[in-house]
């Protein structure tokens, strides 16, 4: 029997969600379904977990942003409900690397692709090193900190 994917575990969390009335969770983890099958419809794919965390991760950004505009608008009941979806979809993202373990990863990376390249990336090699950076750490950081930490990087 191989491991449960990450789809797997949401669904199993579907059901005990639904076994528990816990209706809150419930809607999250459904939203959060209907996103993954939406991908997997419309790219005619069967999601890998490297995926279903990128979908967990545009959704809390997606609920990062509602929060904000909800507080700007005093309306913190809203404000609310979606901090407690960024809960629920967090459980579903891999543990994040500290800033040290960032940079290190990103260091590799950059090592790698130099040896692709026969030379040390500079800047204009940015896109080179942040897609590779990216498939790496996907999941495991948020692109903001993956994108400093590599100008750092190449900065020198």
């Amino acid at each position: 029997m191989n491991a449960m994917t990450l789809k797997d575990q949401i669904t199993e969390d579907m059901k005990s969600a639904m076994r528990a009335k816990d209706s809150e969770r419930l809607g999250t983890i459904r939203l959060l379904l209907a996103a993954c099958k939406q991908k997997e419809v419309d790219e005619r794919v069967v999601l890998d977990d490297a995926a279903v965390v990128a979908i967990v991760d545009k959704l809390i950004k997606q609920r990062k942003d509602s929060v904000a505009a909800f507080e700007q608008a005093q309306r913190e009941d809203l404000a609310a409900k979606e901090r407690f979806e960024i809960t629920v979809l967090q459980a579903y993202l891999p543990a994040r690397l500290g800033a040290d373990e960032i940079a290190a990863a990103v260091k590799a990376v950059v090592a790698q692709v130099a040896t692709e390249l026969g030379r040390a990336p500079t800047q204009a090699d940015m896109g080179k090193v942040m897609g590779a950076a990216k498939a790496q750490l996907a999941g495991q950081a948020e692109m903001g900190q993956i994108s400093a930490a590599v100008k750092a990087a190449l900065a020198g």
